[in-house]
């Protein structure tokens, strides 16, 4: 049987893409180094192998490759994935996030794997006027953390060209629901519940009026495993969306869960941060016309699911 190599599998979305590959009968290796990670994700399923390690360390990724001859493809979710670490630390985001990156690649492509699939951000566009954003708009990313995710898709899309590997850059909107932290940049969702369901109030950086494009975690996996499941069918090297292709203001955002908790809506407001895009949504089209792919979780519905799941860890404590 093949196996999959998911790089983060022990975070947020890498957790629950390693659940999915399993009930579909797939050998999983979990590489992880916990920094954000954290063990009580890891699926304890016989079909899953984990090991704690660092995407940089070359000798270890070439020993996960040389004990697993079978590894098929590698599906790449770890990173720096915040934008104040990458300011502070830009050398450090460097080699995480693009040293990582071509580590595995090379790696990779020595072991004749053919399907890579790598986790992007919509970081990478920085501040666009013309909504919803496509994939072929300008790129021009605002922190650190954007260029080295810009720099490693590059590094993705030249190594599926020049070794016939068969590459999908997937750049993610907000992705939120269970498990995810609080202690990320899209963790609003989270820290918002986690303040609602402890009785204090919620604080809204502006006015509240801003858009964001946020997109349920089921919604997302499906879009990291398609491409995967259908590499023998589908000959792709390119870079997709995945979003929910709408807009939702933080206000309203804050007024559906409100609702879900059973709180009144009476947030606390700050000034803005410097820097933020006050508009963004992303256009799904292109994953849709190559994989027929479409989130199918309204946002009243993901919230809901979100909200069941943090009450059920306060229950457990």
């Amino acid at each position: 049987m093949d196996t999959v190599l998911i790089t983060g599998g022990a975070g947020f979305i890498g957790s629950h893409v390693t659940d999915a590959l399993v009930e579909s009968g797939i050998s999983v290796v979990v590489l992880d180094n916990l920094s954000t990670g954290n063990r009580r994700n890891i699926n304890l399923s016989p079909a899953v192998t984990f090991i704690e390690g660092d995407v940089r360390d070359d000798d270890l990724i070439e020993k996960i490759f040389k004990k697993n001859p079978s590894m098929s493809s590698v599906i790449h979710l770890a990173a720096q994935s915040k934008v104040g670490p990458s300011l502070n630390n830009p050398l450090e985001d460097l080699m995480i996030n693009v040293k990582g990156t071509v580590t595995l690649l090379e790696v990779a492509r020595r072991h004749e794997v053919k399907t890579f699939v790598y986790a992007s951000s919509a970081a990478v566009y920085g501040h666009v006027e013309n909504l919803p954003i496509t994939e072929e708009e300008h790129t021009k990313p605002l922190s650190p953390y954007g260029a080295s995710k810009l720099a490693a898709e590059q590094y993705v899309q030249t190594f599926g060209a020049l070794y016939d590997m068969n590459i999908s850059a997937l750049r993610f909107a907000n992705v939120y629901g269970p498990r995810q932290s609080a202690d990320t940049e899209a963790g609003v969702i989270t820290i918002f519940i986690e303040k609602l369901l402890s009785g204090r109030t919620p604080l809204i950086q502006g006015d509240g009026q801003q858009t964001r494009d946020f997109v349920y975690v089921d919604d997302v996996v499906k879009a990291v495993i398609t491409p995967f499941l259908r590499s023998n069918e589908t000959k792709v090297n390119g870079v997709f969306n995945v979003s929910s292709q709408s807009q939702t203001t933080i206000n309203q955002l804050l007024m559906v869960l409100c609702r879900e908790v059973g709180n009144t809506f009476n947030p606390d407001y700050s000034s803005e941060r410097p820097g933020d895009i006050k508009h963004s949504y992303l256009s799904h089209d292109k994953i849709t016309k190559i994989f027929n792919w479409k989130p199918h979780t309204s946002l009243n519905e993901g919230l809901k699911r979100t909200v069941q799941y943090y009450r059920s860890l306060l229950e457990d404590c």
